[in-house]
């Protein structure tokens, strides 16, 4: 299945059509997802938009924001059934490519400690973790923290 995933997936801009099936998606794999607000407020406000496609199939995208030399990866999700298979990290490589594009010096993202995958990912892709933020994100037994990470491009 690999050489046909290879084959058949790509990455396009985001646009407003594409919210409701990103919603289905966010709601999925987050107990706290984004809001329909979130990723409409995302685009009016420029920042890098992006979906993943398997031939006419969302299977996951993500949101950058690009500023002065900087780019910080606001969102980023796969599917639940599209998972394992490196679309995360072709989709975290196309994120850096925009970057460079752009000609930011770094890159950040903030990732919960408890998203062991997720952290995995980006140590492998070369991200370090630079600082933790304090009960950054919304828990089931109050707040968790964040590690802020950095990739220099």
């Amino acid at each position: 299945m690999s050489a046909v995933l290879n084959q058949a997936f790509s990455f396009r801009p985001m646009n407003k059509q594409d919210v409701a099936v990103i919603m289905s998606i966010e709601r999925v794999l987050y107990a706290y997802p984004w809001t329909t607000g979130n990723f409409t407020d995302s685009l009016n406000a420029g920042y890098s938009c992006w979906i993943c496609e398997f031939g006419s199939i969302t299977v996951g995208y993500a949101v950058l924001m690009l500023a002065v030399d900087e780019a910080h990866v606001l969102n980023i999700a796969i599917g639940q059934d599209w998972q394992h298979q490196g679309l995360g990290r072709r989709l975290m490589q196309h994120l850096i490519k925009v970057a460079r594009e752009y000609r930011a010096q770094m890159m950040f993202l903030e990732v919960r400690p408890s998203n062991v995958s997720a952290r995995r990912l980006y140590e492998d892709i070369g991200f370090n973790e630079i600082a933790t933020r304090r009960a950054y994100y919304p828990a089931h037994d109050g707040r968790e923290d964040a590690l802020l990470m950095g990739l220099a491009l």
